[in-house]
């Protein structure tokens, strides 16, 4: 068996992790040229700026994960056609195209709000922590703009992997890569470094909208057609799962962003912009291993519609061990890079935090590996039982972070990180998981009868 076959490499994962290490590339450039046309406190502010923008979690709301699900489990009943037509179950048929209405209504209306809202808390927060040291405001004020038209564009992606393109929608991620580094480079060769968050995010909407156009048929269709008696009731149907996997994924990013900015708040801006740079490198490798998990969200959704649980639990069993396994051989490679270049480019490795530091963060990548992966499992039967555990995760990290940031600084965030995610939300999750699927094992036995033949 070759390692091809071993890693469980389809054309899904194949164009996906070529996009995230594409993102890969893209940031070890990006982080050169940060290195050599940012100062170390313009990096700081730049890592910021990037943390603050991430807040955009707040207005998506987690809808996008709840839509792919959604979509999913209608399509089970429909067959897509190349030229855009559906054919199939007319109640789930007209579903779907209540879902994408109402999806195209929620995010038009949280892009404006985003805007209002995101653009003066950055104004307040960067006046208030020695903001006129340069000219940041501009900068600012694009990326939040592009980051509205980035959050209005994803739901769309979203929708259409649902609907079973995932490989589609995995090689337009590797597209919205390159587009994304090419883009990043140019303003830093420009020495606009500041604009480059904006501009990552143009080229990556750029990309996206240009593919989401080539499926302009299905997505016509289904908005001119009437929803009639399937109208998806939002409020009984949508709001339970989302507002349940909003919060969750706000609490994610105080398991992860938050460090910088309270670094940044408690130690300045050259320490925020060390842990922000390995951050960075940190989340694109937890970013690249979820390609065997994220690309099966569509797939676990579909075997869950049709109840084929004992045949999803092996699926995700080997889909686990690959992660694993890639994320070990990731974290060697990241580690003995950065020790390496201790000595090959001691100035670089100045910007970043030190060795043991790192270390500690990819330990707690790893168990944030997990527990993501274990989230997109039990997600995908459109319910959200991490909401208790993402809350507790997050007020542990942050209140730990506070703490420690003023006195330890980025061994105390990095400490922090780990202890809330390897010390308590890896254990808990695990124990969440391992009473589901005790419960949808237990369903699978029920419908079957003495010859192992479904009811």
């Amino acid at each position: 068996m070759t390692l091809h076959t071993r890693l469980g490499m389809d054309g899904a994962i194949g164009y996906t992790f070529l996009a995230r290490a594409m993102g890969i590339v893209g940031s070890t450039g990006t982080v050169l040229l940060i290195a050599h046309s940012l100062s170390p406190m313009e990096q700081g502010f730049y890592y910021t700026l990037l943390s603050l923008v991430s807040l955009q979690l707040i207005f998506e709301l987690g809808f996008s994960f709840v839509l792919q699900q959604m979509a999913a489990h209608e399509c089970v009943h429909l067959e897509l056609c190349e030229d855009g037509s559906i054919h199939g179950d007319k109640l789930a048929h007209a579903r779907l195209a209540s879902i994408l209405k109402i999806t195209l209504r929620w995010y038009t209306l949280a892009a404006v709000v985003m805007v209002v809202v995101l653009a003066p808390i950055g104004f307040l927060f960067f006046e208030a922590h020695k903001g006129d040291a340069f000219h940041w405001q501009a900068p600012w004020f694009f990326a939040v703009i592009a980051s509205a038209l980035g959050l209005w564009a994803t739901p769309l992606y979203s929708f259409i992997e649902g609907c079973g393109e995932v490989r589609a929608v995995a090689v337009m991620r590797f597209r919205q890569s390159l587009a994304a580094a090419l883009m990043a480079w140019i303003a830093l060769l420009l020495h606009k470094g500041m604009y480059a968050p904006a501009l990552v995010i143009v080229g990556q909407t750029g990309m996206g909208l240009l593919f989401v156009t080539t499926r302009r048929r299905l997505m016509m269709g289904l908005l001119r057609h009437s929803s009639g008696d399937g109208c998806v009731h939002w409020m009984r149907e949508v709001w339970p799962f989302q507002w349940r996997i909003a919060v969750s994924w706000l609490c994610t990013y105080f398991t992860a962003q938050v460090f910088v900015p309270i670094l940044f708040w408690r130690r300045g801006a050259i320490e925020a912009g060390q842990m922000g740079m390995s951050l960075s490198i940190t989340g694109y490798m937890i970013v690249l291993v979820l390609a065997w998990t994220s690309t099966k969200a569509t797939p676990f959704g579909r075997l869950i519609a049709r109840r084929e649980y004992d045949l999803l639990d092996q699926f995700f069993q080997r889909t686990l061990r690959q992660t694993l396994i890639v994320f070990a051989l990731t974290a060697t490679i990241a580690i003995s890079s950065i020790a390496a270049l201790a000595i090959v480019a001691p100035s670089l490795a100045q910007r970043m935090v030190p060795l043991k530091v790192f270390m500690l963060m990819v330990i707690a990548a790893c168990a944030n590996c997990v527990v993501q992966s274990l989230a997109i499992l039990l997600r995908a039967f459109k319910s959200e039982p991490f909401l208790v555990q993402s809350l507790l995760v997050a007020v542990l990290t942050l209140g730990m972070a506070t703490l420690s940031a003023g006195r330890w600084g980025s061994m105390g965030s990095a400490a922090s990180y780990l202890l809330a995610t390897g010390g308590v939300a890896l254990p808990s999750a695990f124990r969440i998981y391992q009473r589901m699927r005790r419960m949808y094992l237990k369903v699978e036995t029920r419908v079957l009868v003495p010859d192992g033949e479904p009811v």
